[in-house]
C-alpha cells in the first residue's frame, strides 16, 4: 500500500517513519499518498486533451503502446521511448499488471519486461485525484527520481539511501507494512523532478496528495501508489533509463484504450 500522500492525515493504523514525511503510499488504515503529470492541468487531471493531429506543424504520430488509443498516447513525450504501462481491469480495481515497453528512435514498441502482478489504490483509479481518496491518478507521468531504506541495487536514475524509507504498522488487509520503502520510484504526480522521493513540496497544492511512488508490494492494496514484488521492482529500477525519457501511463484498460 502507499504511504505519504497526506502527510499527516494519511498513516492511520502502522506509524511508518518515513510516511510521516512523505505524502501518499502505503499506510495503514484509510490514508492515502504525487511534479504534474507531463501535461497535467491546475486541477490535478491527468488526462488533458490532445492537440488536433491535424495541427500545422505537427508530427506524425509515434507508434502506439499495446493496449493504448490515441488520446492518451498522445500524452506520451515525443522523446520518450520507455514505458512502464500499469492497467487495472476497471475503475474500482485495486490490483493490475505492470508491462514495460521499449522502442528504437523508429520503431515499434516492444515488451522489454513483465507482466508483472501489482496492486494499486483500495478504490482503484481517478483523473482526478485528492488526498485521501484512496484511489490512484490515471495519467501518464515521468519516472525520473528514486529511493529506499536498502542500497541501491543498479539504478541508472538517480537513488536516494535513507532511513527515513523506514515504516511499519500494517495495511488494509492486516498485512505488515515492513519494507515496503526498501526501494522506490518517484511518480511525477504532484511533485518537483529531480528531488528525492521524500521531498515534500506538492505544487499543485497539498489538497491534490502526493508522494506516489511505485513501492514493494506488501500484499494488498494501497493509499495511491503502485506495487510490485521485490525482485520485480529491483528489475525495473535497474532497467528504467534516464536517457529514455521513462514514463509510467496508468489507469483502468477501458479509459487507457481511448
Amino acid at each position: 500500500m502507499s504511504v505519504r500522500e497526506g502527510v499527516p492525515a494519511l498513516l492511520s493504523t502502522g506509524t511508518l517513519c518515513a510516511a510521516l514525511l512523505l505524502t501518499g503510499c502505503a499506510v495503514t488504515a484509510p490514508s492515502v499518498p504525487v511534479v504534474p503529470a507531463v501535461t497535467v492541468p491546475a486541477a490535478g487531471d491527468a488526462r488533458p486533451e490532445p492537440a488536433h493531429p491535424g495541427a500545422p506543424g505537427q508530427r506524425a504520430p509515434a507508434p502506439r503502446l499495446p493496449g493504448i488509443g490515441p488520446v492518451t498516447q498522445a500524452l506520451v513525450p515525443d522523446g520518450t521511448t520507455q514505458a512502464l504501462v500499469v492497467t487495472g481491469a476497471t475503475a474500482d480495481s485495486s490490483s493490475s499488471t505492470a508491462t514495460l515497453y521499449e522502442r528504437g528512435p523508429e520503431g515499434p514498441w516492444t515488451l522489454t519486461g513483465g507482466p508483472w502482478p501489482a496492486h494499486n489504490a483500495l478504490r482503484g483509479w481517478t483523473s482526478d485525484h485528492s488526498a485521501g481518496d484512496l484511489r490512484t491518478p490515471i495519467g501518464v507521468f515521468r519516472l525520473g527520481d528514486a529511493g529506499g531504506r536498502l542500497p541501491d541495487p543498479g539504478a541508472r536514475l538517480p537513488y536516494d539511501q535513507d532511513e527515513q524509507f523506514a515504516i511499519s504498522g500494517t495495511g488494509f488487509g492486516g498485512e505488515p507494512l515492513e519494507g515496503s520503502f526498501d526501494h522506490v520510484i518517484a511518480i511525477d504526480y504532484n511533485r518537483v523532478p529531480g528531488r528525492t522521493p521524500l521531498d515534500k513540496e506538492r505544487p499543485l497544492g497539498d489538497g491534490k496528495g502526493g508522494g506516489v511512488w511505485i513501492h514493494v508490494d506488501h500484499g494488498g492494496p494501497t493509499q495511491a501508489c503502485v506495487a510490485l514484488d521485490r525482485e520485480s521492482l529491483r528489475d525495473l529500477l535497474r532497467a528504467l533509463d534516464p536517457v529514455r525519457e521513462p514514463v509510467v501511463v496508468m489507469g483502468p484498460a477501458p479509459e487507457l484504450v481511448l
